[in-house]
């Protein structure tokens, strides 16, 4: 295989300019047809972003053998379906967090995973942006010393303004979207805390329900505690004053503290030399170089930039964090 003839299901928000873009724009792959099931919306996207082919039926991309890959960029409530359709007509899969509505579906796609002849990515890009990137080597090179702790607040008003605009707020639906802010949006945070600093040894959290259903958590306060010693506390409220609003990760180490937000791009790295900033500029589609090193895995020229296992650890997480598990 040379080339990843790519399908679209769900060209919505997020792949208007997020991801689906990228699909064209990368070297050895190319994006042959996109879904919606309001067809009228397909076609629209289809001519926008010159694309061949539309359809509003998602088995028109399963079961199309031109098609090797599959971005599934619906809503969770149907990434269960459409993945395990997908490994079973072995098809390559890049799958939207977060990766099912609970822990429970995602650990039957990754057992279907390892029964397929396909493979899939877990659609965590944040790993691939310049600033993230930046945090990492700086962590890998011990810049801070030893890391002690990491400390991450994400506030956000009711009408959250780091949250896609869709037609319809499906993300404070849990039957569609598994939870509500919480879920859509700290995937992010604890994607990469699992990538920072590897193997938890425990977790556990709690949580404030929002008044309408006990499945949307409107106050999340959750801690970690990784194999490595790292310690880590999070919360998340989404019911803030505007003037309260913050994104911020800081995490501690024995000669400093690195510093950076979420929906950032810059990065500050204190120390006893001073305060030294890294600035840097997120690609206009902001999943592009995630993409491009999944297609590298695809075609093995590399290995998984976001492994099923770690999607899955993911969805335990959400749930303990936010003391739906023990």
């Amino acid at each position: 295989m040379k080339f990843i003839n790519w399908g679209i299901i769900g060209c919505g928000d997020v792949a208007e300019i997020k991801s689906g873009p990228a699909f064209q724009r990368i070297e050895h792959s190319n994006l042959v047809i996109v879904m919606r099931r309001d067809e009228a919306k397909a076609k629209d996207f289809a001519k926008r972003h010159n694309v061949p082919n539309f359809s509003s039926d998602a088995e028109d991309i399963l079961n199309n053998e031109q098609i090797d890959a599959v971005y599934i960029a619906t809503p969770p409530s149907t990434h269960l379906e459409y993945a395990l359709k997908a490994l079973d007509a072995g098809k390559l899969v890049y799958l939207e967090k977060p990766m099912a509505l609970d822990a429970v579906e995602a650990k039957q796609i990754c057992d279907a995973v390892t029964k397929s002849s396909g493979k899939l990515t877990v659609a965590h890009y944040r790993r691939k942006l310049p600033a993230f990137l930046k945090v990492k080597e700086l962590l890998d090179e011990q810049v801070i010393g030893n890391i002690t702790h990491v400390d991450i607040q994400i506030l956000q008003p009711k009408v959250a303004d780091l949250i896609a605009a869709s037609e319809e707020n499906w993300r404070l639906n849990p039957q569609v979207s598994g939870g509500g802010y919480f879920y859509d949006l700290a995937p992010h945070q604890i994607d990469l805390m699992i990538h920072y600093f590897g193997p938890i040894a425990a977790a556990t959290g709690f949580s404030k329900q929002s008044k309408n259903t006990s499945k949307v958590e409107e106050v999340v306060n959750g801690i970690l505690s990784f194999k490595s010693g790292v310690q880590f506390r999070g919360v998340w409220n989404f019911n803030v004053a505007n003037k309260s609003k913050k994104d911020e990760c800081i995490i501690y180490g024995t000669e400093g503290t690195i510093k950076f937000s979420f929906f950032g791009d810059s990065v500050f790295l204190t120390t006893e030399n001073g305060i030294e900033t890294f600035a840097f500029e997120n690609p206009k589609h902001v999943q592009e170089p995630m993409i491009k090193a999944t297609v590298d895995y695809f075609l093995n020229k590399a290995e998984n930039p976001c492994p099923v296992e770690d999607g899955v650890l993911v969805m335990e997480l959400l749930e303990k964090l936010s003391g739906r598990t023990v």
